[in-house]
């Protein structure tokens, strides 16, 4: 049918059929529109990311402790970073940016233990390590999304610099709250911070879309919860 064809037999239809089929064609478009702005602006909210990590400073006393790879696992407001150094200590970062908590466990030997910080201790601690980040406005695709990137100094020695990347596909606009990243709306995926009392970098190498139970970002019913100071003691001794 030709589109001279479709107009006559259009007008020739009665006042309801030509509403049905308005009504239809304006319900297609609104959920195409809507599909199509969720994919532009809306991030994954549930996955895991698989990152390589490697401490910044070899000559730091716990460097033999940094662990070459971690699992970043998200869903909504909750993470939670595992990692692994040599199979034997295993420690992981649980946060939930709407309970506005952050809790690190560790397991060593015969040793199982959690401190959980609330958010005026994170203000505290983040104060440590101040960053100063500003946008580049260059983009590159990392495992398979699209970064962008960072300039990033360190507040407290100023003549340290370095590049962080981040990406609005993953993780929700606010995952970043509780951590001195907090001003970049979206999952990082190159990046330094500290952690276990020294600097870190994290690169990522994988990610999948999965369903995240909601028992992970739970601390364990084995792990003791001890102080922040206690914690910080277990930690300077293994220096």
């Amino acid at each position: 049918m030709s589109y001279k064809e479709f107009l006559k037999h259009f007008e020739s239809m009665n006042f309801i059929a030509r509403s049905f089929i308005i009504s239809g064609c304006l319900a297609l478009v609104f959920l195409f529109s809507a599909c199509e702005s969720n994919y532009r602006f809306g991030g994954e909210e549930e996955g895991i990311v698989e990152f390589d990590t490697k401490g910044v400073d070899e000559n730091h006393p716990l460097y033999g402790f940094a662990p070459s790879s971690a699992s970043l696992k998200f869903k909504g407001d909750k993470f939670v970073i595992e990692m692994t150094t040599m199979g034997m200590f295993n420690t992981s970062i649980i946060g939930d940016n709407k309970a506005k908590t952050m809790a690190q466990t560790v397991r060593f030997l015969d040793i199982k233990q959690a401190c959980i910080e609330q958010a005026k201790d994170l203000a505290v601690a983040n104060k440590n390590y101040v960053l100063k980040i500003e946008e580049t406005g260059e983009t590159k695709k990392i495992i398979g999304l699209k970064a962008h990137k960072l300039k990033v100094t360190r507040m407290g020695t100023p003549n340290v610099t370095f590049d962080a990347w981040y990406t609005k596909e993953l993780g929700m606009e606010n995952c970043n709250a509780l951590t001195p990243y907090s001003e970049v709306k979206g999952l990082l995926l190159d990046y330094r911070i500290e952690r276990m009392g020294m600097e870190l970098h994290f690169a990522a190498k994988s990610y999948k879309n999965m369903e995240i139970p909601d028992n992970a970002f739970d601390i364990p019913a084995s792990m003791k919860i001890v102080s922040k100071e206690e914690m910080q003691k277990f930690i300077e001794n293994l220096q």
